[in-house]
């Protein structure tokens, strides 16, 4: 494998935990999940996002960096790649689309000061998938709070993503996830293996699968 440290990206229900625990087991790495569930903020921000939105997201900013920072200082011999299942960025891109214009201002400031003293992965899988099938997906997994998501956020986010991928030109894997079942088909786990076994430009690359 090419990569040492690589994330994986997407919108709600885009399947991204369940590619990153699979290509984990796959190439034994370490693997780094985004601890949602320890956000007391969620469920309150679905039910009054005006309100909870920035505790939110500075909430998640804190417990990511939290985690990312570790990459820093550990050199693990046994575990020389890593997989995370969220890019840091994420913080940025869902605080454009849920705090107000000054919250975001001062938010984008702290951002700025953290975002500069991480690791940045050297290849970014991202999955997209149609909403619809981001809703089938959110109702299968059966979170409380998340049952109620409207199309158009989902579809915020999803445009949200794309132009920054496209605007910053990383390095991207950009999968059609719209059939995507990693768990029940290796074909499409395959796929993703296969892809990783290249090196590639600065850019989008785009696969679908089988």
């Amino acid at each position: 494998m090419k990569y040492h440290f690589i994330t994986i990206e997407g919108n709600i229900g885009a399947g991204k935990t369940t590619l990153a625990h699979l290509l984990s087991k796959h190439y034994n790495a370490r693997l780094i999940l985004e601890e949602f569930a320890d956000n007391p903020f969620l469920p309150k921000f679905y039910e009054n996002p005006q309100q909870y939105a920035f505790p939110l997201e500075l909430f998640f900013m804190a417990e990511r960096y939290k985690q990312l920072k570790e990459l820093i200082h550990t050199n693990d011999l046994f575990q020389s790649i890593t997989i995370t299942d969220y890019l840091f960025t994420k913080c940025l891109l869902f605080a454009k689309i849920n705090l107000p214009e000054e919250e975001y201002r001062l938010y984008q400031k702290l951002f700025e000061i953290i975002h500069q003293q991480l690791v940045q992965p050297e290849l970014l899988i991202y999955l997209h998938a149609p909403v619809d099938r981001l809703q089938k997906n959110i109702r299968k997994r059966n979170r409380s709070y998340e049952q109620q998501i409207p199309d158009e956020y989902l579809l915020n986010i999803q445009q949200t993503y794309t132009h920054y991928i496209k605007q910053h030109n990383i390095k991207t894997l950009f999968v059609d996830a719209s059939n995507a079942d990693f768990l029940s088909n290796p074909k499409h786990l395959q796929v993703i293996i296969d892809a990783l076994d290249q090196e590639y430009e600065q850019g989008q690359h785009y696969f679908t699968l089988p």
